[in-house]
């Protein structure tokens, strides 16, 4: 998650290269883009205060560039700031925004603009929500609105390492990260999780073709493929960053999450303690976390413990397995 201190050392050093360069010349965007759209994005300009619906809009879905369609914001991270210009906490990636000084108007700020084409966005100010801080001012006319199907769950049942080998085998998972949820620190380091002080536990974030599974099924194969009876432990591995957990968005999914777990008791004789708890926020985890079994399948770990995981999983589920 980036920070305030992020954005000044981005400001400074350059921004992460993005995936793409997009470049035309001014007459091919005048050509693509309406003379509003042009005015802001490429001559650098402002739009009027609360003149567009964008501002108090926050239906599911992804923000892209007018001029370049990069995706830039996802709505989950949209907030209502009052200012009016749609405001957001965090960019979709680190490197889909560009960060540069603005001295322009006697004043000193930070600039926003898309990596890939250099269209100006709007600024960064570090008067936003918690845990960043960040509110992303961003000019309603240098976005587009795209609909999306994917949507995300996260939940933890001990050693994360296992939990993404399994789910990144379900037909119709996209995506599967490792990370942290559930503490009170900002950007916990795994040393720090595993120290117990932080209050993390160790999750995934799944995201996921709802058409092609449904939060139900992902529940009901999570609480299937590792023990929900006990408190903070999974066989070897103890502490209450293992502890079993679900995140829910909203009531909806938490009312579907309690009944999943009414029907999986009656598989097992002690009683299910898995949390629920409101999602907040997804800390990714270091990079030599994500993608581990693929990576080290022949490490001891994965052979003693997350090989059996798999085995059992697939003998259940081997309906649901990507081809």
């Amino acid at each position: 998650m980036l920070r305030w201190l992020d954005i000044i050392k981005f400001a400074n050093n350059g921004t992460p290269a993005p995936d793409k360069r997009v470049e035309k010349t001014p007459e091919e965007w005048k050509a693509l883009l309406t003379e509003e759209q042009f005015k802001i994005t490429r001559l650098k300009g402002t739009e009027r205060a609360f003149s567009s619906e964008l501002c108090s809009y926050f239906a599911p879905g992804r923000y892209v560039c007018v001029c370049c369609d990069t995706a830039l914001f996802d709505a989950e991270e949209k907030f209502e700031s009052g200012t009016g210009w749609p405001s957001f906490t965090q960019p979709i990636k680190e490197n889909a925004v560009a960060y540069h000084k603005d001295r322009s108007l006697g004043m000193q700020r930070i600039e926003a603009r898309c990596n890939t084409c250099d269209a100006h966005l709007g600024h960064v100010f570090q008067d936003g929500p918690m845990p960043s801080g960040l509110r992303y001012c961003i000019n309603a006319l240098s976005l587009k609105k795209v609909a999306v199907s994917e949507k995300k769950i996260d939940f933890g049942g001990g050693c994360f390492w296992c939990t993404e080998a399994i789910f990144q085998r379900l037909r119709g998972v996209i995506k599967v990260e490792s990370g942290y949820s559930g503490g009170t620190v900002i950007n916990p380091t795994y040393r720090e999780v595993c120290s117990g002080t932080t209050g993390h536990a160790e999750i995934v974030e799944i995201t996921y073709k709802p058409e092609e599974i449904s939060f139900e099924d992902l529940l009901k194969i999570h609480l299937s493929t590792h023990n929900p009876t006990t408190v903070d432990r999974q066989g070897a591995d103890s502490g209450s960053q293992y502890r079993s957990i679900i995140f829910y968005r909203n009531e909806e999914e938490k009312q579907t999450a309690m009944r999943v777990i009414d029907e999986a008791q009656k598989s097992y004789s002690d009683m299910i303690v898995t949390q629920l708890q409101m999602f907040e926020h997804f800390y990714k985890a270091e990079n030599y976390h994500q993608d581990y079994y693929n990576q080290n399948q022949e490490a001891g770990y994965c052979q003693a413990v997350i090989n059996p995981k798999l085995s059992k999983f697939r003998d259940l589920y081997h309906d649901k397995l990507k081809q």
